[in-house]
């Protein structure tokens, strides 16, 4: 599968695409290919670190069960700069609020799928990528939502 190693204020990040879809995202050091699609996510993933993009359109898949697919979906129907709760999505899908959290915890496109925009509902909780609940605040600062963090 090729993959691509992009440098992101956050660390090294490498995307993996499979049969022309993003299948995995996640720190650390991997591939150099170029594709076409590959190109086109590091490009979209370097404008959102500089502020000019809020919205990935990239064709993505998430292999798992189907509420793990579900919680991936609501995950990125969050909006930019905004948050919800593990409860909130549980609730919409008729799942627990642990449940919600394991998917959260075992989303395979961080970043492009924005697991780190979902909280606990007494506020910052976990965060399983490199840095930990770190990179989550960094990531919720790039966003305009720290706010919600106090």
């Amino acid at each position: 599968m090729p993959s691509l190693t992009v440098d992101t204020p956050t660390g090294a990040f490498v995307l993996t695409e499979e049969e022309g879809a993003i299948t995995r995202a996640t720190w650390g050091q991997g591939g150099s290919d170029h594709t076409p699609l590959l190109d086109q996510a590091a490009a979209q993933l370097t404008a959102y670190f500089q502020g000019t993009r809020e919205t990935f359109d990239l064709p993505m898949r998430v292999r798992g069960s189907a509420l793990q697919r579900a919680v991936c979906d609501a995950m990125s129907a969050i909006p930019y700069g905004y948050t919800r709760t593990y409860g909130e999505i549980a609730r919409d899908l008729g799942s627990s609020a642990q449940a919600v959290g394991q998917c959260c915890g075992g989303n395979p496109i961080p970043i492009l799928i924005p697991c780190h925009r979902v909280m606990g509902a007494k506020g910052l909780t976990g965060f399983s990528g490199a840095g930990g609940v770190e990179t989550k605040v960094a990531l919720l600062r790039l966003e305009g939502a720290a706010g919600l963090l106090i």
